[in-house]
């Protein structure tokens, strides 16, 4: 087999693997959790290598390298720069490997996939696996279905397709269908492939149109008008355009209208007093800014947001977020001015790089209607267009931390990128050996690092499942938790639930209840030094020292708790039971009223307790009047 035969093959293999994540990624809800992101990021391994051996196959290989390469370079460089300096290694290094798998995959489809074919193959086949998703959402919708494959979504009566949330299937629709309405009003098909293009499409809205997601619902709006502005611009596909958006507004106030749910939603939008009724985004955005307003220039770390939320969390927000429901803000939190600014380089070095192409389209032929234009003009506009979209959308939600979402969106990026090569030849790089060197040794220390802790992580998750499946607080469950911390010494999740167990298993009683309960204790605080924003760890120490009959010890660590999360009913009613234990029954009321203030509903500790203070309460006050009552006179 000849080299030229060879490289071919290896560039079919980066193909065949860049369509099984971009089509993986969405099948699995996403692939947010964590054995679906290891098939991503082993899937990526073998992009990497193939794209290393096609460096070798060739004597002098060319680089494709637009100015958006450096950004990607600079902010990949720069995280992991902030990852070594992180507070929570552990968290900061799961935040790295999904940086590290987008850098890669953006520029291997740069340089490996920049082919009119490749890029043709993938975008079409995007457009029709959303398509199949879209008729899935619509069957949720229709039979009322809160299945997503085995697991089941707290949405109802919402489509949400594969992934589990609608906002984030709106996110990946919507990046999609310009892509297939520009194929089908501007593309060079057959009719048969136009008629199923534009059937994608309907079917790719009414797929928008199920979620019922308010953001997704309006950045596609707002994206299709930029769409069919820009399309009236274009001399030759004024009639198309105008036909197609008279189509879309009909179907639209038709619809609409007829649907509860539709109507519902909107209604919701403003509430009775006649603010905007955002579910509580806003009350997340405020602490996203004081975290970032705490390391302006740095952030708080990769993926350190919801780690430091609890310190700024606001009463009416009980549960924990994960991310700011504002990719920009979350931005700003986790990476600071300087991540902001790299990012914000690269966007607007991508946008130079549109319009220079776009430029270039443009001189390439009289009219985009005659028949020499190409599938270009298309892939450029629907890309743009979908980015935009994404984008807008973005402001409300976190789209591009689900790991399909954000693929995608660097795999039209890349296109996207690639296309410069049409407006200038100034970004091809020929390669000689020190750079054929240096190129292959990144791409190996990349792929043994996947490997290495893809291996890693794979085998403490299959250990938190065993130990998930096991009996709770258990020496079963201790000694599976306890070998994935051996896999992993960096989780402090992992040691506060070891911590936790020994703590219950104390409370069980027995001769060695104390030994347990100091077992514990170092647990929670391995778990304190591997992640010190995290109250429950000083919490659990505190209430180690109160079962052990040391509560004069124990209020620091109450105290650091409340510093780390003031507002937390959960911490909040634990520190009642610190003051029972006490006996300082005046002291533990507030702190129970307090609980039950910011979590009325399913908070038992606290209202069983409460009920308790007020009884004893009540008993010290009367027994103190009967005393009184008793005195002689003149007492």
């Amino acid at each position: 087999m000849n080299r030229e035969l060879l490289d071919k093959w290896c560039e079919r293999g980066i193909l065949g693997l860049v369509l099984a994540i971009l089509i993986f990624g969405p099948l699995a809800t996403g692939a947010v959790r964590t054995p679906d992101f290891l098939v991503i990021q082993g899937l990526t391994v073998g992009v990497i290598l193939l794209w290393g051996l096609r460096l070798w196959l060739s004597p002098r290989p060319r680089f494709l390298w637009p100015p958006i390469c450096w950004a990607v370079t600079a902010f990949t460089g720069y995280a992991i720069a902030r990852y070594l300096v992180s507070d929570i290694e552990y968290v900061g290094r799961q935040e790295l490997i999904r940086v590290l798998v987008y850098a890669f995959l953006f520029l291997a489809i740069v340089n490996n996939l920049h082919r009119q074919e490749s890029i043709q193959i993938i975008t079409i086949t995007m457009v029709f696996l959303a398509m199949a998703i879209s008729f899935y959402a619509i069957y949720q919708f229709a039979a009322n279905s809160d299945h997503v494959w085995a697991f089941i979504k707290p949405y109802p009566h919402r489509g949400s397709g594969t992934y589990i949330s609608p906002n984030h299937l709106g996110g990946f629709l919507e990046m999609l269908l310009p892509l297939a309405l520009v194929y089908t009003l501007a593309g060079r098909f057959n009719h048969v492939t136009k008629v199923f293009l534009g059937y994608a499409a309907l079917v790719i809205l009414a797929g928008i149109a199920v979620t019922v997601s308010r953001g997704s619902l309006i950045s596609s709006s707002l994206s299709l008008l930029v769409f069919f502005a820009v399309l009236l611009t274009q001399r030759g596909y004024r009639l198309q355009a105008v036909l197609c958006l008279a189509v879309l507004l009909i179907i639209g106030g038709i619809a609409a209208p007829k649907s509860h749910w539709f109507r519902v939603r909107a209604k919701a939008l403003v509430l009775a007093d006649g603010t905007l009724d955002d579910d509580s985004r806003f009350d997340v955005w405020g602490p996203a800014i004081k975290i970032w307003q705490e390391n302006v220039w740095w952030g708080a770390g990769p993926g350190h947001f919801d780690s430091r939320f609890g310190s700024y969390r606001p009463e009416s927000v009980q549960a924990q977020p994960d991310h700011a429901h504002n990719d920009y803000l979350n931005t700003l939190a986790d990476w600071g001015i300087a991540g902001a600014a790299i990012i914000g380089a690269a966007l607007l070095l991508l946008s130079a790089g549109v319009v220079k192409t776009w430029g270039a389209l443009r001189g390439s032929a009289k009219d985009f209607g005659e028949k020499r234009s190409s599938n270009k003009f298309c892939l450029v506009l629907g890309s743009c267009i979908g980015l935009l979209a994404i984008m807008a959308h973005s402001m409300v939600d976190f789209n591009m931390h689900i790991p399909a979402n954000a693929i995608l969106a660097v795999a039209l990026m890349a296109f996207l990128s690639s296309h410069l090569r049409f407006a200038t030849d100034n970004y091809w790089h020929s390669s000689g050996l020190m750079a054929k060197v240096v190129a292959t040794a990144l791409i190996a220390a990349g792929a043994v690092y996947f490997v290495q802790q893809g291996w890693r992580r794979a085998n403490e998750y299959a250990w938190l499942k065993r130990a998930a499946n096991s009996s709770v607080y258990t020496p079963e469950q201790v000694q599976r938790l306890t070998r994935a911390f051996q896999i992993e010494p960096k989780n402090a999740f992992t040691a506060l639930r070891i911590g936790e167990a020994l703590r219950m298993q104390s409370g069980d009683g027995g001769a060695n209840y104390r030994e347990l309960a100091e077992q514990a204790m170092e647990w929670f605080e391995r778990s304190q030094r591997l992640n010190p924003w995290n109250g429950y760890s000083f919490l659990r120490y505190g209430m180690c020292l109160d079962w052990l009959e040391r509560p004069n010890e124990s209020g620091p660590y109450f105290q650091k708790a409340e510093q780390l999360d003031p507002n937390d009913y959960s911490t909040l009613e634990y520190i009642g039971t610190h003051y029972i234990a006490l006996g300082n029954y005046a002291a533990a009321k507030p702190w129970f009223e307090r609980s039950l203030r910011l979590q009325w509903h399913k908070n038992d500790i606290a209202h069983n307790y409460l009920a308790i203070v007020n009884a004893r309460l009540e008993e010290a006050a009367t027994n103190e009047i009967s005393a009184k009552l008793q005195l002689p006179s003149g007492k």
